[in-house]
């Protein structure tokens, strides 16, 4: 396995703004949502595309690039957007201690097996395998996503 990179590349930086644009004028696709916290530092509302995980009837969001500013916004904050198309719900953020990740990480590539490529580049696990998801805990912050009452 190699060493985690930081940050997105150019052409990844492009294809969010792409499936954030894609949502705003309410043509959602794939797993993809929009999570919106604000900055840790500015406060200004700062949004990325994510790919819940469902598991029994819960969401979580995995982060597959280490040291993203929306994980570290998230953890900040606590709370978010999340939205799919033209639904948006206001959401708590709960990070999971990295001993309950594992079974959330173990679940993702099935979920969501396109998403894997991002764990594989950035040297996170060294195959779509659920084991190596699972063993990645230590590395993917996890959060576990918490409607909020009244959260529309």
């Amino acid at each position: 396995m190699t060493t985690p990179r930081r940050g997105l590349s150019v052409r990844h930086r492009a294809r969010n703004r792409l499936v954030v644009f894609a949502h705003r004028v309410g043509l959602p696709f794939g797993p993809m949502h929009l999570l919106t916290v604000p900055g840790r530092r500015s406060g200004v509302p700062r949004t990325t595309p994510v790919a819940p995980v469902l598991i029994d009837g819960t969401r979580y969001l995995v982060q597959a690039y280490p040291g993203s500013d929306w994980a570290r916004n998230a953890r900040a904050a606590g709370h978010g957007l999340l939205t799919r198309g033209r639904h948006r719900e206001r959401v708590d953020l709960v990070e999971l201690p990295v001993d309950e990740r594992a079974a959330v990480l173990r679940r993702f590539p099935r979920q969501n097996p396109r998403g894997t490529g991002a764990f594989l580049r950035n040297g996170l696990v060294a195959s779509a395998s659920p084991e190596h998801f699972a063993a990645a805990a230590p590395s993917c912050p996890v959060f576990r996503v918490v409607p909020r009452p009244g959260g529309g």
